[in-house]
């Protein structure tokens, strides 16, 4: 029973840091772009005129 009351608090303790940091990446906008960011990861660096959504007002180094 008293492991109990050491292991409580430090349970809410956990549990409210990572509200906080869930409500964090929330405020910082991490969830803004989901598709962009799937996108992202299968397409070149280089070559941003292959993500849907995006444009790339500059020629990349490819079509020059």
């Amino acid at each position: 029973m008293s492991g109990l009351l050491l292991l409580i608090p430090i349970a809410l303790f956990l549990a409210s840091l990572g509200l906080i940091a869930f409500f964090w990446t929330v405020k910082s906008g991490q969830y803004e772009d989901p598709k962009g960011a799937s996108w992202r990861i299968l397409v070149d660096d280089d070559r941003d005129d292959q993500i849907p959504g995006t444009e790339n007002p500059t020629p990349s180094k490819a079509e020059e």
